[in-house]
């Protein structure tokens, strides 16, 4: 694409690879005029009104570029734009979305806790009610884009006496708020997130998402839209943020593979593309790829994330020594791209909800199994 040769350059990637950042403010920007951080959405809300087949292909696009690892900030915030069109009010949706459309305006997640893990309605950040604003105390680990973001999407607990999903209230706090403190925390993936800390943050109720005490109902809606990944017909109206993009990153691994094997030898001077067992490998690297566009809902995230985790290990133990190097190390394979996918694809298992939480809502929403419970101690 034209575009991408334009506004995503070598550059831009090596900046990416080397901060971990997420986010790159002229490629997002390009992105914006373009319509595409929400492409489909309807033009006069400032998206391009790309049906979900034009969105999924656009979507690929950018993920077999590597747009996906300067992008995760807009990933994210399109995440969060969901939630505030259904539950915000018209001045705080006004406030905010036109920014998201066009570039200007990023958001964070302020979901997982240090003591709750993927446990959200266990969470303990206390948000009290002052008059017209709330005092909200706490931290949250993970902000992945915290840096980067203008606002972030807090999960809060209003009412510590109430039932565990029904005393929370969702917030969207700026950032910029007297007492948010941001903290980097750096991934095995070579990822930027973050841990956010809120000393006595006094935020409008202005703000509030939803009624108060509701916050489940509130985070639900754009939590449904983040499982909902993987077929077009399985889409609705801005469940595009992660469109695809997973399934990109298996066929960028299929790509990587195929181009070793066209320029390598064998120490016989054979070329390593005709080894049958070489073949046979690729092949199976290309099928993960292949069948990971296939299930939708939560089957989605378990296939491809897995097949990423499988594909990229297989391809370093292909690769030998060489696949470890990483970018710009002499005699890196693909100048370390394979080796920055294996290190990207173990988060996959994490990020969104791990693959234990789909595991049951596919067992509950799919199969018709009793809900998971714990065993007492």
């Amino acid at each position: 694409m034209r575009f991408l040769d334009e506004h995503l350059t070598d550059e831009v990637l090596e900046a990416e690879r080397r901060t971990g950042n997420g986010h790159h403010p002229p490629f997002h920007a390009a992105l914006g005029e373009r319509g595409w951080i929400l492409p489909m959405w309807p033009v006069e809300e400032g998206g391009a009104g790309l049906d979900p087949l034009r969105a999924r292909v656009l979507a690929l696009e950018l993920a077999w570029r590597g747009s996906m690892s300067v992008s995760i900030s807009r990933l994210i915030t399109t995440t969060v734009a969901l939630g505030l069109r259904a539950w915000a009010s018209a001045e705080l949706k006004q406030e905010v979305l036109p920014g998201v459309a066009r570039g200007t305006v990023l958001m964070c997640l302020g979901y997982t806790e240090p003591g709750s893990g993927s446990d959200m309605a266990a969470a303990k950040t206390r948000a009290i009610r002052t008059d017209d604003e709330w005092v909200i105390r706490g931290q949250k680990m993970f902000t992945t884009g915290a840096q980067n973001a203008d606002y972030v999407w807090l999960l809060t607990r209003s009412d510590p006496d109430a039932p565990k999903t029904k005393g929370l209230t969702m917030f969207l706090v700026p950032l910029t708020l007297p007492g948010v403190e941001i903290t980097p925390i750096r991934t095995l993936g070579g990822e930027r997130t973050n841990t956010v800390y809120f000393d006595d943050v006094r935020v409008a109720d202005h703000y509030r998402v939803g009624p108060a005490g509701q916050g489940w109902q509130v985070v639900a809606g754009a939590l449904d839209a983040e499982h909902r990944m993987g077929r077009i017909e399985d889409r609705g109206i801005g469940d595009d943020g992660n469109l695809g993009t997973w399934q990109g990153l298996v066929h960028r691994l299929t790509d990587a593979g195929l181009r070793w094997a066209a320029t390598a030898r064998h120490p016989d001077g054979t070329p390593v593309i005709d080894d049958p067992l070489v073949r046979e490998r690729l092949a199976r690297v290309a099928l993960d790829a292949e069948v990971s566009f296939l299930p939708g809902g939560p089957m989605s995230k378990i296939s491809t994330a897995q097949a990423l985790i499988r594909s990229a290990a297989d391809l370093v133990d292909l690769f030998g020594p060489a696949g470890i190097l990483p970018a710009g190390a002499d005699g890196a394979v693909c100048d370390g791209e394979i080796e920055l996918l294996h290190r990207f694809a173990q988060g996959t298992a994490i990020y969104g909800g791990s693959i234990e939480i789909f595991h049951n809502l596919l067992a509950e929403r799919s199969l018709g199994l009793p809900r998971a419970r714990l065993r007492p101690a």
